[in-house]
């Protein structure tokens, strides 16, 4: 991943500018990346990128259940059910 060094900005930084970056990232829309002795710890992005980014990963969540019902139906065999009171009755 490719990430713009003038977007970079140490935490301590950060805490000292923290009204003027974020009124920054509100205008430009551009991520800020977060820099805790020269680790990269967070990013800090507009709401409306976190928001799709969040339905992005519902989605693919979806995706994923969808994956594994279709796989647990692809052996399933309606001949070989068991009614609910045969079941009960046991």
């Amino acid at each position: 991943m490719l990430v713009e060094t003038r977007r970079i900005l140490p935490i301590t930084r950060l805490q000292r500018e923290l009204t003027q970056t974020v009124r920054a990232l509100s205008e430009t829309g551009e991520p800020v990346y977060i820099v805790k002795n020269n680790t990269m710890e967070a990013v800090l992005l507009p709401f409306e990128e976190y928001e799709y980014l969040a339905n992005l990963d519902e989605m693919f969540e979806y995706f994923e259940i969808d994956d594994i019902v279709q796989k647990r139906l692809s052996g399933y065999d309606p001949r070989k059910n068991i009614p609910w009171s045969e079941i009960r009755e046991e």
